[in-house]
């Protein structure tokens, strides 16, 4: 059976530091590195009242990675594989990023933020705000990660494994 397809509007484009994938942190949490979240023109006024939240989430094409995906991989921040939808690998049959970010401003079409961790260039699919009484869900188990140090997420930075061809964007 062939996966169906469907088609997304991009609102924009996600400009970061990270030109490749060597050594990109593995999760927005703990990474101070900034980026901007450039929305197309006519999508602007959509950021109106966004700088009230400290964090939104980014939903993103993962523009770059493998079309030939494994449903088992070994993520970067474990030794053993792991069934693909129980990581945040980038590999995935629909490559799509999320990250929550915190919010340093907005200046017109431009959100700029802190926690980057994708590639620069990635096609900005949406934004969402980050709601603290909804979003956190404090009796949450983590599966295999479960015993893993509390802060291993931010020690880890990625390498190119998952990659098609190394990005050649620059961020402004």
């Amino acid at each position: 059976m062939n996966p169906e397809t469907v088609e997304l509007n991009l609102i924009g484009t996600i400009r970061t530091p990270h030109i490749t994938a060597d050594n990109i942190p593995v999760q927005p949490v703990g990474s101070s590195d900034e980026g901007i979240a450039e929305l197309y023109p006519q999508f602007a006024e959509g950021l109106v009242d966004v700088d009230g939240f400290s964090h939104v989430m980014l939903l993103f094409h993962l523009h770059e990675m493998k079309k030939d995906y494994k449903l088992t991989i070994t993520p970067f921040m474990d030794k053993q594989e792991h069934g693909v939808f129980a990581t945040r690998s980038p590999a995935r049959p629909a490559a799509i990023g999320l990250s929550t970010v915190k919010v340093k401003r907005i200046e017109g079409n431009r959100l700029y933020f802190e926690g980057a961790d994708m590639l620069d260039g990635s096609p900005l699919i949406d934004i969402k705000p980050f709601f603290r009484n909804v979003d956190n869900r404090p009796e949450a188990v983590s599966g295999w990660l479960e015993n893993k140090e509390a802060d291993i997420a931010s020690k880890h930075r990625s390498d190119d494994r998952f990659m098609e061809r190394k990005a050649i964007h620059k961020m402004d």
